[in-house]
């Protein structure tokens, strides 16, 4: 159920952000480069996952925590949380977990704010 739930959630913030964009309150710029940014995150959360299997048999390379979190930081925390839930990938991790929800508020914050002062500008026009 939490699982379903997440995904629904990250797939909605990305559904709002582009409805925010066909409404005039965001530019192309803000959905495109969110959802691009969770494209790349997730394909990175699926090649750690594979390097993670893989490591049970030999010596690889996995990608830095730090790395993940910094993409979640930017702005590709849906395609981290989809990753995360969909792949079962750093889900029991609990200090990656309060990071990454860290990286959510933050973005969800400042997005919310960016459309609230849209909206306010344009009720209130500065002349």
């Amino acid at each position: 159920m939490i699982k379903k739930t997440l995904i629904i959630f990250s797939l909605l913030f990305l559904a709002v952000i582009w409805l925010a964009y066909l409404s005039q309150f965001l530019p192309i710029y803000v959905p495109g480069y969110i959802s691009s940014l969770s494209l790349i995150t997730y394909i990175m959360y699926a090649w750690d996952k594979r390097q993670a299997k893989q490591s049970t048999h030999k010596k690889v390379n996995r990608i830095p925590e730090r790395t993940l979190h910094i993409l979640a930081l930017v702005g590709g925390w849906p395609g981290a949380l989809i990753a995360q839930q969909w792949l079962r990938h750093k889900s029991q991790k609990r200090r990656f977990i309060v990071v990454l929800w860290l990286c959510i508020f933050g973005n969800v914050s400042v997005i919310g704010g960016i459309i609230l002062f849209e909206e306010n500008a344009r009720v209130m026009p500065l002349n």
